[in-house]
């Protein structure tokens, strides 16, 4: 009888990955400074496992990143079929305002590693997300006409500077607030 551990299959290693990643996405929320080896052991693996799924500290952090936009860029589409534009879009700002917390202390990390953006695989495509809730929000008549998206985008980014330790999400609601009441289309005044 073979006294080797059996090698894992497909779904022990996937299984792996997701738990790494849950653990990592929570511990970084909570420290920027979270070590891998207690990553590791929070998620029930060894060192060498993180490291055969990821290589680096920045592989685990962009890899948290990507998946994380990616859920914000398909919940637009979902929020504008449970709500009106208005509603689908604060929602959808204070996801992306959540996000800014985790992202808070990595945002050097993500930055260096998608040259700040436009040559991002993600970029345009969280762009169209926020168009189409402002084309929503502007069809309803809720919104200013002609908004631009990347405008608002930069408006956003504002989020990720937010440090989450210091009241960060009082203030980002307070943000929020702004940049939505910024983007409501004003009522015409008749004289």
């Amino acid at each position: 009888m073979n006294s080797l551990p059996s090698k894992p299959t497909r779904k022990d290693a996937l299984g792996n990955r997701e738990r790494i990643l849950t653990v990592a996405r929570d511990a970084l929320a909570a420290s920027t400074s979270a070590s891998l080896t207690a990553i590791a052991k929070q998620a029930g693996v060894g060192i060498g496992t993180l490291y055969r799924h990821f290589p680096t500290r920045e592989s685990l952090i962009l890899e948290l990143y990507r998946h994380d936009i990616q859920q914000l860029i398909d919940l637009a589409p979902t929020l504008l079929e449970s709500h009106p534009p208005l509603a689908a879009l604060r929602r959808w700002f204070e996801e992306v305002a959540r996000y800014g917390r985790l992202k808070y202390g990595v945002a050097e990390v993500v930055h260096a590693a998608t040259n700040g953006g436009l040559d991002d695989e993600y970029y345009q495509p969280f762009v169209d997300a926020i168009a189409v809730l402002l084309n929503a929000g502007s069809a309803a008549g809720s919104l200013k006409p002609d908004l631009v998206p990347e405008d608002v985008l930069l408006q956003l980014s504002v989020l990720w500077r937010i440090d989450p330790a210091r009241d960060g999400e009082a203030r980002a609601a307070r943000i929020l607030t702004l940049i939505i009441d910024g983007l409501l289309a004003k009522p015409t005044t008749s004289t």
